[in-house]
């Protein structure tokens, strides 16, 4: 069993988080500039999952506007997959939506990504449309994903399902 901690993402970690960001997109991935303006950006939170060691394994980024939250970036170092480190950001995110009163959580995905489209699935993300060559890297389409109203009965059920199934790691939070 792991035992990692989910914290607001700081300037301390960028360092940490563009490793990830390099391994996981070597040809084209975000600055660390990008990230130390999203950290000072008012609309935007983000989120590291750090293991025993105090080590960032994976982090997660959103803005919240009105009654929208749009997820910027997800992203699991690949050594670490399959300890479910992405369920727990979501659900991070989504009850930080449940606290600041969000409607709706959108995203993009590149319609290859089949791993992220079936997580993004299973907590009722459903695709609404396609923005044509949205990565520069290659020019990739992506697919638009939106939620229902998270408030209805449908995805809040789903929601707390998913909670309960976070059992191969323990996690604890920051706030």
């Amino acid at each position: 069993m792991h035992s990692v901690k989910v914290v607001k993402m700081s300037t301390d970690d960028v360092n940490e988080v563009f490793h990830i960001e390099e391994l996981i997109h070597p040809d084209h991935h975000w600055s660390k500039n990008s990230f130390y303006n999203e950290l000072a950006n008012n609309l935007a939170l983000y989120y590291c999952v750090k293991d025993i060691n105090s080590k960032i394994i994976a982090y997660i980024g959103f803005w919240k506007i009105f009654e929208e939250a749009h997820i910027t970036t997800l992203a699991v170092h690949p050594e670490y997959r399959s300890l479910q480190l992405a369920q727990i950001l979501l659900i991070q995110v989504i009850d930080n939506c449940y606290k600041e009163m969000v409607k709706y959580i959108t995203l993009e995905v590149r319609e290859s990504n089949t791993a992220a489209i079936s997580l993004y699935e299973k907590f009722l993300f459903e695709s609404i449309g396609v923005r044509k060559n949205y990565y520069q890297d290659n020019g990739e389409n992506a697919l638009i994903m939106f939620t229902q109203n998270i408030w209805y009965d449908k995805f809040k059920n789903n929601f707390e399902k998913i909670k309960k199934q976070i059992n191969k790691v323990i996690v604890s939070y920051d706030e």
